[in-house]
């Protein structure tokens, strides 16, 4: 495995950075543009920007926050929600993204990713997977969509293998049960994706303290590291969390 990349994640809802336990209870953390530029400074080596509320209110993604953010910052930009057609995500990347993070209009028409890992390239393109627990489907994770609100009655790890058929360049697999809870990232389930397929797997939901990190890597096989509550109220810094990585033997940009 080669440099773990650590990726602060911005949860946008009416222009604010919120963050919540389990997609529900938000609090507010802060301005999009301040905290990105925080962030760079910090020594985050990407940024995710998600609009939490683009899909449920069926809406696109708001392109003056995806400006407002790059134009402070020159690290990567991951920017979701709301994304539905490829027009979608040429704006986004005209504004500013370097990537794209595609959900529940990717489950509902697959082809949206090979049509748009074809026009924009494979790297552009990251495909989010929000599960639950569920021993109906056979890996014992449900894809659930629409921020986290429907389940599909897919398997999630056989969904992330159909998406790197399909050309995405990175899979986001995102557990409601730890989201938000800062009780460490849901290892069996990142792992289980990360052995699935060949792409960068992302760990995302449930970052709390520096061995949650450590863990990621070593037990979920992740590549790269999202956190939002943990960097959002300062409970540990970016710093911290790559000196700790770098003393455990992993490999970060110090």
């Amino acid at each position: 495995m080669g440099q773990i990349r650590i990726m602060p994640c911005l949860d946008m809802k009416n222009g604010r950075v919120v963050k919540g336990i389990r997609f529900t209870d938000l609090r507010d953390a802060g301005d999009p543009v301040g905290n990105a530029s925080y962030y760079q400074h910090e020594g985050a080596d990407e940024l995710a920007m998600l609009d939490i509320a683009a899909t449920v209110e069926n809406r696109k993604t708001r392109v003056e926050w995806v400006r407002n953010v790059s134009s402070v910052i020159s690290i990567p930009l991951t920017v979701g929600g709301g994304i539905s057609e490829l027009a979608d995500i040429e704006m986004l990347l005209e504004a500013g993204a370097s990537k794209v993070s595609m959900n529940s209009a990717a489950v509902r028409n697959p082809s949206l990713i090979s049509d748009a890992a074809k026009k924009f390239g494979a790297e552009c393109i990251t495909l989010a997977i929000d599960a639950r627990r569920n021993q109906a489907v056979s890996s014992g994770f449900e894809l659930v969509v629409s921020g986290g609100m429907k389940p599909t009655g897919k398997d999630a790890v056989e969904w992330a293998k159909e998406c790197e058929r399909l050309g995405a360049g990175v899979i986001l697999p995102t557990s409601m049960d730890g989201d938000g809870t800062q009780e460490g990232y849901d290892l069996e389930f990142t792992r289980a994706i990360a052995d699935a397929v060949k792409l960068p797997v992302v760990a995302s939901g449930g970052a709390g303290k520096l061995q949650d990190f450590a863990d990621a890597v070593t037990k979920g096989n992740a590549g790269i590291l999202l956190a939002a509550s943990v960097f959002h109220f300062r409970t540990l810094s970016i710093r911290q969390v790559k000196e700790y990585l770098h003393d455990q033997g992993i490999s970060v940009v110090l």
